[in-house]
């Protein structure tokens, strides 16, 4: 399959749903040749996947799910989540990151009342994740989505906002009406380039970012860089760079046949000692118990799912 590449990062496009406004940070296109460790988005923000073709796996919360052609899904504020690649048939992936910068999210039984004007954005408010499969002919909207942004003729934004809209809405009416978990998504006010440019630095730079570095990239003091993190994250900057390199390194041990001490560098540590002090604390286990008790049921996991679907 021959799939149109997208990518729209400097773009100000601001959608409507309902009572909400979205404020889209970033479309993009890529295939998954390596693993994407475990990660969770910050308040307010949103992911949209959609998988055009190859397999994959994503574990969710805990819970394992298999991504194959014209699997969607969303992950919304405190999903962790990690997507797993099958090497034989690595997966393609369009990807919406957006935020809630705006609108009324009142209570679930205030929203309900009026059923019919909002349920759109209630569902997305109240359910922060939704997997399942297109069969709304969802490639043609990225088709026409992809030539939008690569033409720019004339009225270009107003037809990329259109799609997007779009995109979300059908994606939306997937979810069932019978199940709506309590979360609320608070009104966003950070520039977008600077959530992007956090979001990016616990996912990409986890090995190496510093707070004074992040502070000075995103234009802020160290001061309000912390408390930037903190509302997003409802963690320090130590804790989030922890969380993200821990997690890392525990789907290295998993996925590889690295070194601990290759793990150890791989993820910023100086030596593999204060490495597996850090990981030990962290995970109440060293990382050879860890790699050998995990990798097992992993394995396990796996060969049971292979029977199941034999």
């Amino acid at each position: 399959m021959n799939l149109p590449p997208i990518h729209i990062e400097d773009m100000n496009i601001k959608l409507r749903l309902d009572e909400l406004v979205l404020n889209v940070l970033y479309v993009k296109f890529g295939y998954f040749y390596h693993s994407m460790p475990k990660h969770r988005h910050s308040k307010g923000s949103y992911e949209l996947h959609y998988i055009p073709s190859g397999r994959g796996h994503l574990i969710a919360d805990g819970r394992h799910y298999q991504l194959t052609p014209g699997t969607l899904f969303m992950t919304g504020p405190d999903i962790e989540h990690e997507q797993i690649p099958d090497m034989n048939d690595p997966m393609a992936e369009y990807c919406i990151f957006f935020e809630i910068i705006s609108g009324q999210t009142s209570s679930p039984h205030a929203q309900r009342s009026n059923h019919t004007k909002a349920l759109l954005s209630q569902w997305l408010v109240e359910q922060p994740f939704w997997i399942g499969q297109d069969t709304e002919q969802m490639m043609s909207l990225f088709d026409m989505l992809a030539r939008e942004a690569s033409l720019q003729q004339i009225g270009f934004h107003a037809m990329i906002t259109n799609i997007l809209e779009l995109i979300i809405t059908r994606t939306l009416r997937y979810y069932h009406t019978d199940h709506f978990p309590s979360c609320h998504a608070p009104v966003k006010t950070l520039d977008d380039r600077r959530l992007v440019t956090i979001e990016n630095s616990f996912l990409y730079e986890y090995h190496s970012i510093t707070l004074n570095q992040l502070a000075k990239t995103i234009g802020l003091s160290t001061r309000q860089t912390e408390r930037t993190v903190h509302k997003q994250y409802g963690m320090s900057f130590a804790a989030k760079k922890l969380h993200a390199r821990m997690e890392a390194a525990a789907q290295l041990l998993l996925t590889t046949d690295q070194t601990i001490r290759d793990v150890a560098s791989a993820i910023g540590f100086s030596t593999a000692e204060r490495f597996s002090h850090a990981f030990k604390q962290y995970f109440h286990m060293s990382p050879s118990v860890y790699r050998n008790e995990h990798r097992g049921k992993d394995e396990e996991e796996q060969e049971d799912k292979k029977l199941n679907e034999g």
